[in-house]
């Protein structure tokens, strides 16, 4: 249930943010991507990874992801994309990307009320795009640097950057402070049943090679993610806001 009495809150901060998102842009900061590979923290990265593939079954395929319906798995990726788009928005005005933050709130309103919630992507049937970003491409707008490589129990590759993006998106979600409980966590949830799922996939589909195949796991996982990162945040905004969504792993 939306709290009415944190709205104008919420109201408030988003003006907060666009003030903020147009210093930014007018700050003028430099975006630098790293060629090479900053691992300062290999030796406990490591062992980190070789946690998070006992947990995660080594990158084998997921039989409880496979055995899931496809209806029903795009059901909770409706729902998690949906749920995030109002933190997509406030990150696009932090980024001054106002196009993205267009984008971002259109499909909020419109698969929340034609969608049923969510449950279905109306957006995407009017031919409207996917929007994705998050803090830590804010801080890469703003000029902040790549930093070290982390490994992160569970959560898996990273950069300092990354993380700390990971840690403020924490707090940017404007349903945070206008749903109760436990209404304000089914976005978390929906979010890692979605990637899991979406990995899953990949598995099975032979789009992504399974770690566990790989003669140096740890070096394989930190190369991808580090690749597809870079590739990401290098992409124009005015193109990925035009093109579909950013992959944030």
């Amino acid at each position: 249930m939306i709290k009415a009495t944190t709205l104008s809150t919420s109201l408030r901060a988003l003006a907060g943010v666009t003030l903020v998102a147009g210093l930014a842009a007018c700050s003028g900061a430099s975006r630098t991507q790293p060629a090479g590979i900053n691992d300062p923290h290999e030796p406990s990265n490591r062992k980190i990874h070789a946690l998070n593939q006992k947990i995660s079954g080594s990158g084998k395929p997921n039989r409880v992801a496979a055995a899931v319906p496809t209806e029903f798995q795009s059901v909770i990726h409706n729902v998690s994309e949906n749920l995030s788009m109002p933190q997509a928005a406030v990150n696009s005005a932090l980024q001054a990307d106002f196009a993205g933050f267009g984008l971002a709130t259109y499909r909020f309103l419109v698969n929340s009320t034609l969608g049923m919630g969510g449950l279905f992507d109306v957006a995407s049937d009017f031919k409207v795009p996917e929007h994705d970003t998050d803090f830590g491409e804010t801080l890469y707008v703003w000029g902040v640097g790549e930093g070290p490589y982390y490994e992160l129990p569970v959560l898996g590759p990273s950069t300092r950057r990354d993380t700390a993006g990971r840690v403020v998106d924490l707090f940017t979600n404007p349903l945070s402070y206008t749903l109760d409980s436990p209404e304000k966590y089914v976005g978390t949830v929906t979010g890692y049943a979605d990637s899991v799922f979406e990995k899953n996939r990949r598995i099975v589909n032979g789009q992504q090679v399974p770690i566990s195949a790989a003669g140096d796991s740890y070096a394989q996982a930190r190369q991808e993610y580090l690749q597809q990162r870079r590739a990401d945040l290098a992409r124009p905004t005015s193109i990925a806001a035009t093109t579909g969504p950013r992959s944030t792993n």
